[in-house]
């Protein structure tokens, strides 16, 4: 069992591809690949007795389906799929579920805003970036090698992650209390990660499933995008982080979506709010002069950000230079190329 910091893992080992790991009575851990630095998804599953209940699913790809075909006859017993709770609408979170709801007459469950986010991404397909995609990349003082590249490449567009979704689903709100794995769980509601993301609170023992709102040892990208490019994304997590940590105990086995299941959650917790008031401390030093979201990385990240990982790096920049500038701490002002420059105020 590793420690640091009050917390805990009790599986130093994730379940292989095709197993599913019992870390509960009727709760089982599942890992799916993704072909990314990231390298994982985590999923449950939850016995309903003549059922399953999966919570997320991977991302679409063949090898997906084939695992989960495997899993199906295998360590899930070949007994139906009845329900698929999604916890938010990213792609290696609701990448199967329309094929679970299409393939096994499963029904999605989920918070309105992700399908409804789901949804709209599905019909979203391009070709090249859109111009407003690209006006946002210049608008973030993008490395203009990393944007000529953009500007010439097909995007990752949703439909190549996410399978198809049926039209239909039921809604998951705060204050809900869902039924599954011979418990009752408390639906609580995070943001900042995603909008209106979905974490389940079981009141029958020490279970919390949390998708990405509370993972261990990495943070969950914050970031802002073209969609809403004056969001405030961070005062959301903050928020919510908040109002999360007065629900946390020492004993919760905290089920996320990547790496390990950890106790420790109340540590936890208070790490992921002193990490982003440290990373916007650190933010405000850096702009005594004039900088573009891109030129924001040392202090944000403390490391060299490679091109796998700079679109990412960046959509959280503008987040938190967002925030500041919500708080009135910064400003901004258009450079020629129509880059943001940000500074602290005189």
């Amino acid at each position: 069992m590793n420690e640091l910091s009050g917390i805990r893992y009790p599986w130093e080992t994730p379940p292989e591809q095709g197993q599913a790991i019992k870390v509960a009575q009727g709760v089982f851990w599942i890992r799916l690949p993704l072909p990314m630095a990231l390298d994982h998804v985590n999923v449950y599953a939850l016995d309903d007795g003549d059922s399953w209940t999966i919570v997320d699913t991977g991302l679409f790809t063949r090898k997906s389906v084939k695992i989960w075909e495997d899993l199906l006859v295998s360590a899930l017993a070949a007994k139906p799929v009845g329900r698929v709770i999604v916890t938010h609408h990213h792609p290696d979170h609701v990448g199967m579920a329309g094929w679970f709801q299409s393939e096994k007459d499963a029904e999605l469950w989920t918070t309105r805003t992700a399908w409804l986010f789901s949804r709209m991404l599905l019909l979203d397909e391009q070709a090249v970036p859109t111009a407003e995609s690209l006006a946002f990349y210049r608008s973030a003082g993008m490395d203009p090698e990393i944007y000529e590249e953009r500007k010439a490449t097909r995007p990752f567009n949703y439909a190549d992650g996410v399978h198809p979704m049926p039209l239909g689903f039921k809604r998951i709100k705060q204050g809900d209390v869902i039924r599954a794995g011979g418990r009752d769980w408390d639906v609580h509601i995070g943001n900042g990660h995603s909008p209106e993301h979905l974490t389940l609170w079981s009141r029958d023992d020490n279970l919390v499933i949390a998708g990405d709102q509370i993972l261990p040892s990495i943070s969950s990208n914050i970031g802002v995008y073209a969609t809403e490019p004056d969001a405030d994304p961070v005062a959301d997590w903050l928020e919510a982080c908040e109002r999360l940590a007065e629900f946390a105990r020492p004993d919760h086995l905290v089920l996320g979506g990547h790496k390990l299941p950890f106790t420790g959650l109340p540590t936890r917790m208070r790490q992921l709010i002193d990490n982003h008031h440290g990373a916007l401390e650190r933010l405000i030093a850096h702009l005594d002069e004039p900088k573009t979201a891109g030129e924001c990385f040392p202090p944000l990240f403390k490391r060299k950000i490679g091109k796998g990982e700079y679109g990412l790096a960046l959509v959280e920049a503008i987040a938190h230079l967002n925030h500041l500038y919500h708080l009135g701490e910064i400003t901004r002002r258009r450079r020629d190329d129509g880059a943001w420059l940000w500074q602290i105020k005189d």
